[in-house]
C-alpha cells in the first residue's frame, strides 16, 4: 500500500464502493422507469411495445439484480444509520455488515422463484 493512501480495502471499503455504485444504478433505473412511463403520453402504442420487452427472460434477470440493489442499498443504509447514530455502532460495524450480507443472501435466495420463475418457465417450458 503506498504511504499515504487512505485506501485500506477492508469490508468497509467494499461496502462503502457497492452502497455508491448499488445507489447509481437504482438512480438511472428510476429514471428510465420515469421516461418510459412518460412514453404513453406520446404514444400509446410505443409504450405498449417497450413494456413487451420487460417480459423477456434478459429483462427478468436485470430484475433481479434490480432487486438485489436495492436490498442491498437498503440493508447497508440502516448500518451505515446504526454506525452513525448508536454509540457503539463504529465498534461492531464489521460485525453489522457481515449481518447484512447474511440477511441480503438469505432476502435474494427467497426474491428467486418470484422474480425470476416466470423467466425460467419461458426459455425451460413448464
Amino acid at each position: 500500500m503506498p504511504a499515504g493512501t487512505l485506501y485500506r480495502g477492508r469490508e468497509g471499503m467494499w461496502s462503502w464502493v457497492a452502497h455508491r455504485v448499488t445507489g447509481v444504478l437504482i438512480f438511472f433505473f428510476l429514471f428510465v422507469h420515469v421516461l418510459d412511463t412518460a412514453l404513453v403520453r406520446v404514444s400509446p402504442e410505443a409504450y405498449d411495445d417497450v413494456v413487451a420487452t420487460y417480459k423477456t427472460p434478459l429483462v427478468a434477470c436485470l430484475e433481479y439484480g434490480l432487486v438485489a440493489a436495492i436490498l442491498f442499498h437498503a440493508l447497508n443504509g440502516l448500518r451505515v444509520i446504526a454506525v452513525d447514530f448508536w454509540s457503539k455502532g463504529p465498534r461492531y460495524q464489521k460485525q453489522m455488515l457481515w449481518t447484512v450480507m447474511g440477511v441480503w443472501i438469505v432476502l435474494m435466495v427467497g426474491a428467486l422463484y418470484p422474480v425470476l420463475g416466470h423467466a425460467v418457465r419461458e426459455v425451460f417450458g413448464s
